[in-house]
């Protein structure tokens, strides 16, 4: 009874909110952040050093996006940024995208459209929208002014991503780095998502869809992305165009073209073995 009561609710909000929603367009403000865990082990760099490192690292992963969207289609756009913190020398630690980068998504037609500029080079990945199987859940939240329900799903992810960059090079650490190439040993993780049937339309921030209602929030492992602001019908109205910019790749292409950039920089910056001096050893995990 108490099943068929939530969805009895589901079906009159929707109802009453696609009658409200024939035409309409939306601009939601979302904010991100991601856990790290930094570990960095050095002669020659003190605590308050570390502390501003890491302080300047966690930063480097608060973002903000705003997604463009109408019934069908959506762009999900990272906002402009300051300039990159930068730490020491010649590294610079980079982890915002581009002003150029978009994120274009279909819902009706099933495809994505991902214009990315990594490495000062730009990308264009087009592929179809994966189908995510949600659980709907019970659980109500109020997200600013709209009521959310509660939506779960698992997939398999790498127990651990992890880089570092060390001064090491006894035969311990190289039968460590060629472990690191096999394959990562997977895990269950389970994504929850709130979402608003008051705002009709299967989208959320990324490739995060598939929902009756938009999405407003995500817990992704150590990643969280939360709505801070919604404009339904905005004054001005708003174009979305997938954009055309960038080698065109597909998702798998993008990510091997990736790892193999990311083996490049590792290498570049890994110290010639039998060289001495200060031992710095910076890994990110999560």
């Amino acid at each position: 009874m108490k099943n068929l009561s939530i969805l009895l609710s589901f079906v009159l909000i929707l109802m009453a909110s696609s009658v409200l929603a024939q035409d309409f367009q939306g601009v939601a403000t979302y904010k991100t952040q991601r856990k790290i865990e930094i570990k960095m082990d050095s002669t020659k760099i003190n605590d308050a050093m570390q502390t501003k490192m890491m302080e300047m690292m966690k930063k480097g992963f608060q973002k903000t996006y705003k997604l463009t969207f109408d019934k069908t289609s959506s762009l999900y756009k990272q906002e402009a940024e300051l300039d990159k913190p930068q730490v020491g020398g010649e590294i610079m630690m980079s982890f915002g995208n581009s002003g150029d980068d978009v994120f274009y998504k279909n819902i009706k037609d099933k495809n994505y459209v991902d214009q990315k500029e990594t490495m000062g080079k730009k990308f264009l990945i087009k592929d179809s929208i994966a189908s995510i199987d949600w659980k709907l859940g019970s659980e109500t939240k109020h997200i600013g002014e709209y009521m959310c329900f509660k939506a779960t799903y698992t997939k398999q992810v790498p127990k651990r991503k992890s880089f570092s960059f060390s001064s090491n090079t006894n035969k311990e650490k190289e039968s460590d780095e060629e472990k690191n190439e096999e394959e990562p040993e997977m895990e269950e993780r389970t994504i929850t998502a709130w979402y608003t049937p008051q705002i009709p339309v299967s989208n959320g921030p990324s490739k995060y869809q598939g929902l009756p209602g938009l999405i407003l929030e995500i817990h992704d492992g150590k990643l969280t992305i939360i709505c801070s602001q919604i404009v339904i019908n905005p004054e001005e109205k708003v174009e979305i165009v997938e954009p055309t910019k960038g080698k065109e790749v597909n998702q798998k292409d993008y990510d091997e073209i990736m790892d193999k950039k990311a083996k490049e920089m590792m290498e570049r910056y890994a110290p010639r073995k039998g060289s001495k001096g200060e031992s710095i050893s910076i890994t990110i995990g999560g």
